[in-house]
């Protein structure tokens, strides 16, 4: 009985991925606001349908592993070693992430991809919303780990700061130093405002 489940769960997976390298493929090729969902879903040969069950939109498509990152960074701070704070935790997730984009880089479609990301409005408008979301997920997660109230000041502080953060890293010439230094200041106020985490 759960071979069919899994069958079922690796097609859906693989329309996923074959949706996401159609539609950039064609937004490289021909610029965002040039391609059409039915242009994505014919190039990857399922209906619009098919399409949106998967992605809610063009955006989504630009974004296709958002839901994953999201749970990537939920998972560094729930499922942290104990005595490790939070801030380290989460600077050693901005700079495996920034590993990560390093190796991302080396393909040759990375610059075009960010350029298109930052030369269309609506690509920009929705990254700005996805990293707000995933913000507000931190914050949840931080005063989760805790024990503060969902709402606690302190907890949204840490997770847009560490969050915001990140570009800085990523666009200094040493990431690492950088790293260490950002998070050594969140690391001294957040000790002092929540000790042992």
């Amino acid at each position: 009985m759960t071979e069919p489940t899994g069958r079922r769960e690796r097609k859906k997976a693989q329309t996923r991925q074959s949706l996401a390298d159609a539609a950039l493929e064609l937004f490289l090729d021909r610029g965002y606001d040039q391609v059409s969902v039915k242009d994505i879903a014919d190039a990857a040969d399922v209906s619009v349908t098919t399409l949106f069950k998967h992605f809610s939109g063009k955006e989504a498509l630009v974004f296709d592993q958002d839901d994953d990152l999201e749970a990537a960074l939920v998972a560094a701070v729930r499922d942290r070693t104990p005595g490790t704070s939070i801030p380290q935790v989460l600077r050693e997730h901005i700079l495996l992430k920034q590993t990560q984009l390093a190796v991302h880089a080396t393909d040759p479609r990375f610059a075009d991809f960010t350029r298109m990301v930052q030369e269309t409005p609506a690509l920009r408008d929705y990254a700005h919303r996805m990293w707000t979301r995933h913000e507000a997920a931190l914050a949840q997660v931080i005063a989760e780990a805790v024990g503060a109230p969902e709402d606690d000041v302190t907890c949204a502080a840490l997770a847009h700061f560490a969050l915001g953060a990140r570009d800085l890293i990523l666009r200094h010439a040493d990431p690492h130093h950088a790293a260490d230094e950002a998070f050594a200041l969140l690391e001294h106020g957040w000790a002092a405002s929540h000790p042992g985490n």
